[in-house]
């Protein structure tokens, strides 16, 4: 492709509102425009590696068997009702009305789809396990849409479901998804991290997230220093041998005790001269309508996440102040679970056992008990890992402890199991003839994401630094002086000979200053760089790879043979 004719609109400066780097340079490289708060616009250079990485997610899908189809991105509401994701699922569901008042959405994702019509089409064990793709636009109303194309309102993104009539099956597709997505990001150039997460809104059981590791990203990974563990900070556990049994019995008699205005475990650390590690801390939740009181060390935050899994819950969130007044008859900052009826549950973190001598709220405005210990004093249902992690806790897997980094999810596979098929009556029959419900699994790639990901760990302070295998073209062939008739004559001799092999090539035939030239092809990124200047006349060329700044000088002639390895030095860096 000839530059002149391209549109590759370039700027020198953006505005601040791109802070995240994919963004600038993005812009700057006139890869895409913004039309409104996370809607973008994929310009030609942008486009065309877009539909690489989308090759490459098609090629590894093919691979394992997955089907490709194309499922409608406008949904009834009625399928969502189904599942009572209608309601649940959150205001980032674009709906609407058409002219006869009918509900409609515009698909943030498609398990609902992809069950309606397996239900209705596939309904023997023979036909079992089956695997179907699609790589489609979503629509998400995020409240804040930024970031560029890694928090949009409209995104490309490849989903898969799978439907198997047992859970061996399941397993060994999960299995394979799990292996496509470790060789796609491979071949994607990425530095990534396959992490244990939350199936969030998702449902289901067993799942992992793929991470991109990058300062940038919005998600703390939690890794461990010594083994292959890897955790999303949702749902990372802490290592068992950390708990221990304390000898309590020299404790004295559970006693109450003033604590004016210490509402806070700061407060009442202060007030009784003891440190947050000897305090309870009491926070109440709500799941799925039932109170539930989370009891854990003064130091330590509950995990959301965590108290969800123990209730097997679909929705939790802490209790609002008018709920833990009703339920505990106590303001928040004086609860505790002294004294609370068996209508709420008592969940208490592993670190509660270890207390030797616990300072917990009391159940009334400006009061704590001292000496309170569990099972004597209160009652506790069940013990768990309710805590966030931090750095330094111990592995669960290893003797080795925590560390944590910032990462980009890119991918998510789970095991649905037959959350929706159970809710939208997706059934089969066995080889018995009995029915059963269909169990499933899902798995994501974040397409446009992706390409985002890729600058946020592939620039410098040039530009961008695309891998061979996304670039927008593989060579950047510029003529520096279009004027000199033997530069252009070589110039555009080279990109007959190279498009002629099947080579893509981005040919800067500009009228433009050298400078300029140098400085766009920095901004685009393309991994290698054939420069036709004053030697032209002798047949003499210059190359430059854009990731290591090498450079040398060849013979016109020798440039096709020693492109493939050109082509793979600019990319050594990466392995």
């Amino acid at each position: 492709m000839r530059q002149q004719k391209m549109l590759i609109p370039t700027l020198r400066n953006v505005g601040e509102e791109a802070q995240m780097a994919s963004h600038r340079w993005m812009l700057r490289a006139g890869m895409i425009r913004q039309m409104a708060a996370g809607v973008y616009s994929y310009l030609p250079l942008a486009y065309r590696s877009l539909r690489k990485v989308e090759q490459i997610v098609r090629e590894e899908m093919d691979r394992i068997g997955a089907q490709e189809l194309l499922l409608p991105a406008l949904t009834t509401a009625e399928l969502w009702q189904e599942t009572g994701r209608w309601d649940t699922y959150g205001a980032e569901l674009v709906k609407l009305h058409d002219r006869h008042e009918r509900e409609f959405l515009l698909g943030p994702t498609h398990e609902e789809v992809i069950t309606h019509l397996v239900r209705n089409e596939v309904n023997s064990y023979k036909k079992l396990p089956i695997a179907l793709y699609q790589i489609q636009t979503k629509f998400r109303d995020e409240r804040r849409p930024r970031s560029g194309l890694l928090r949009g309102r409209e995104f490309l993104m490849k989903d898969a479901y799978s439907f198997h009539g047992d859970h061996e099956t399941l397993d060994a597709t999960y299995q394979d998804m799990y292996n496509a997505y470790q060789r796609i990001f491979t071949r994607l150039g990425l530095d990534f991290r396959a992490v244990e997460a939350d199936s969030g809104a998702m449902g289901g059981s067993e799942n992992h997230e793929f991470m991109v590791l990058s300062e940038s990203g919005e998600d703390t990974l939690v890794m461990c220093n010594a083994c292959d563990y890897a955790a999303n900070l949702e749902t990372a556990y802490v290592g068992e041998k950390q708990e221990q049994t304390i000898d309590r019995k020299e404790v004295p008699p559970m006693e109450k005790v003033a604590t004016p205005g210490a509402s806070s475990i700061q407060a009442v650390s202060q007030f009784l001269d003891k440190q947050p590690t000897e305090l309870v801390k009491s926070l109440l939740f709500i799941a799925d309508e039932q109170p539930v009181l989370v009891l854990l060390r003064g130091d330590h935050e509950a995990n959301e996440v965590k108290v969800k899994q123990v209730m097997e819950a679909r929705h939790c969130e802490l209790a609002d102040d008018e709920t833990v007044q009703r339920v505990t008859g106590a303001p928040i900052g004086f609860v505790g679970p002294v004294g609370l009826g068996d209508e709420v549950t008592i969940l208490a973190d592993h670190g509660v056992k270890r207390l030797q001598d616990p300072v917990l709220g009391a159940n009334e405005k400006d009061a704590h008990f001292i000496h309170a210990l569990p099972e004597r004093d209160f009652r506790v249902d069940r013990y768990g890992d309710l805590r966030t992690v931090v750095e330094g806790d111990a592995c669960p897997r290893c003797d080795g402890t925590f560390r944590f980094a910032r990462g980009i999810e890119v991918g998510h596979v789970f095991k649905l199991g037959t959350r929706y098929s159970d809710d939208m009556g997706a059934t089969f029959l066995n080889p018995q003839g009995k029915e059963e419900s269909l169990i499933m699994g899902c798995y994501g790639i974040g397409i446009s994401r992706v390409l985002a990901a890729i600058v946020e760990q592939q620039h410098d302070e040039h530009g961008i630094i695309w891998p061979s295998a996304v670039a927008p073209f593989q060579v950047h062939l510029i003529a520096v002086n279009v004027k000199d008739e033997a530069q252009v004559k070589l110039a555009d001799s080279l990109y007959e000979k190279l498009t002629g092999m099947g080579i893509q090539v981005l040919y800067d035939d500009r009228p433009d200053r050298a400078g300029a030239k140098f400085k766009d092809a920095d901004l685009i990124g393309i991994p290698l760089r054939v420069i036709v200047g004053k030697k032209a006349a002798e047949g003499t060329i210059e190359y430059k790879l854009r990731r290591t700044g090498e450079s040398g000088e060849l013979n016109s002639d020798e440039l096709t043979s020693q492109l493939t390895k050109l082509i793979k030095q600019a990319d050594a860096a990466l392995s």
